[in-house]
């Protein structure tokens, strides 16, 4: 059988059910900026976390998928204004972090989830900002619409997986945090500013995924 086009939906779709299972609950200080922030560990996992969960929706476009990003409304109380998959809060009736990133997704960016497919997760990411986020791979496939909830998206846009898989592109940038400066991953693309969370889990899926 011939082998998917490198970045296609059915080659991320192959690669993600072949990671899970391996260490996705427990390696989450071994992969995107928490690699790069040994330091920052015992103080993140001390926070008092609450969990969420974000939907990485891998369009199914041929050859080359394309990945869902929204740009946030700057009057959200964390995060505001910045790139992020859709996704918030596990609420108590979510029967798992797949059906809350599902759930967010529908009422983010109205993407019916009939259209979506969950292929895996990722090791959760544990934010400065005291969240225990799980990453929910899936693909989507063609022929749905989106409507966007005004008071959460100002935005939605889609970028090439190929682009976000470059290495070249994982740019790093610092700040001070706690007292020391943590480092972070920042991907500028057509004059969009992808950095923080969401860049350090589109650098987990390139060191699992594709790496």
């Amino acid at each position: 059988m011939t082998a998917s086009p490198l970045y296609s939906a059915a080659d991320f779709r192959r690669r993600a059910l072949l990671q899970n299972g391996f260490q996705v609950e427990t390696a989450w200080a071994e992969h995107g900026d928490h690699l790069i922030n040994p330091e920052a560990h015992d103080y993140v996992q001390a926070l008092k976390l609450k969990d969420a969960a974000v939907l990485v929706p891998v369009v199914d476009d041929g050859d080359e998928a394309r990945v869902i990003l929204t740009q946030r409304t700057a009057k959200l109380k964390k995060h505001s204004g910045q790139i992020a998959f859709p996704g918030g809060g596990i609420d108590p009736e979510d029967a798992s972090p797949e059906m809350a990133a599902l759930r967010e997704a529908e009422e983010e960016i109205g993407l019916d989830r009939a259209h979506v497919e969950v292929v895996g997760r990722l090791p959760h990411y544990l934010s400065f900002t005291g969240f225990r986020i799980t990453p929910v791979l899936s693909i989507v496939q063609p022929g749905f619409s989106l409507t966007l909830n005004p008071d959460e998206v100002d935005e939605v846009f889609e970028v090439p997986l190929s682009w976000l898989m470059e290495p070249s592109h994982h740019e790093r940038g610092s700040r001070p945090w706690a007292g020391a400066d943590r480092y972070y991953y920042v991907m500028p693309y057509e004059g969009r500013n992808i950095w923080g969370i969401t860049a350090s889990i589109i650098r987990t899926i390139y060191e699992r995924l594709y790496a």
